[in-house]
């Protein structure tokens, strides 16, 4: 593969004592952006400042501000700030296009590994990093029990065919679900690379609080169309997961209210069912997207 044309887009709100970590990790990339769209989401605190000063120094990074909604917008917010970049990119002008939040930490040479993993696996459609967090100054993977099929919302690098594949991202909790089984439908693979360290200056979640993050998880689950009994069996088991009750009766209240308030389920029938189908295989000790061995 040449040396691949890739742009960034980094939605972020109140990042004011991370920011500066994860625009010093792209400035140094062996391998820089061609755009890098820095998108603040109306923070209160100096993210902005912060974002016009990377801008004013590098000629491809962009300041874009958005006015503060005065409230955190949980799952669609963040993809609403994204398209803020995404729109201001112009059309055919990357290989690659990156969503990377703004509490991150990488190696230099973190985007050229990225892209030799994409040259090696011309079926990888999607990819990114594996998620540290950064606890008391030690790196501890984020989410050890993700799927095989499964890259954080905070590292995703889309390759452009794949891109137009699934017709971007929907502006609702579940896009990072939504997005990785729709590429896997249409026959391409997505996963973490595992070798890759990217270090989250935060929790995930942490913004939220663990009650509502988990409650926030179980509605994207409803809306990208969870089979209810895989629903039912996630719940139980996250029953051992700290802190305890709280993360599965929040998956259950998230999900459960879903049908009760009538909110809109992604409206792609097919997607729905080629998931339900996958999650009734893993159930049934059948190949699928959490074994990864996916039948396209």
């Amino acid at each position: 593969m040449n040396t691949p044309a890739y742009v960034i887009i980094t939605p972020v709100r109140n990042e004011g004592e991370r920011i500066q970590r994860t625009i010093d990790s792209v400035v140094k990339q062996t391998i820089r952006p061609s755009k890098w769209m820095l998108v603040d989401d109306g923070s209160s605190d100096k993210t902005g400042p912060l974002v016009d000063a990377a801008a004013s120094q590098h000629s491809w990074i962009t300041a874009i501000h958005r006015p503060d909604r005065g409230f955190r917008k949980q799952g669609g917010g963040v993809i609403e700030a994204f398209y803020d970049g995404f729109v201001r990119v112009e059309e055919g002008s990357w290989d690659f296009l990156a969503k990377l939040d703004g509490d991150l930490a990488f190696e230099a040479d973190y985007f050229a590994r990225c892209f030799s993993r994409f040259a090696a696996d011309e079926k990888l459609g999607i990819g990114g990093g594996t998620i540290y967090d950064e606890v008391n100054g030690i790196a501890v993977p984020g989410s050890p029990g993700d799927p095989e099929f499964h890259v954080r919302g905070a590292t995703k690098i889309y390759r452009q065919a794949t891109w137009q594949a699934i017709g971007g991202l929907i502006k609702a909790p579940g896009w990072d679900t939504l997005d990785e089984v729709k590429a896997n439908m249409l026959g391409w693979r997505t996963y973490s690379f595992k070798e890759l360290r990217v270090i989250q200056l935060k929790p995930t979640g942490s913004a939220d609080g663990p009650w509502q993050n988990w409650v926030k998880n179980g509605r994207a689950n409803y809306i990208v169309g969870y089979d209810p009994i895989f629903m039912l069996i996630k719940c139980l088991r996250r029953l051992r997961q700290r802190p305890y009750g709280i993360t599965a009766l929040g998956l259950l209240v998230g999900f459960v209210s879903g049908y009760v308030k009538g909110i809109p389920q992604v409206d792609d029938k097919a997607l729905i069912g080629y998931l339900r189908d996958q999650q009734r295989r893993r159930l049934t000790g059948r190949p699928s997207l959490w074994s990864g061995h996916t039948q396209h």
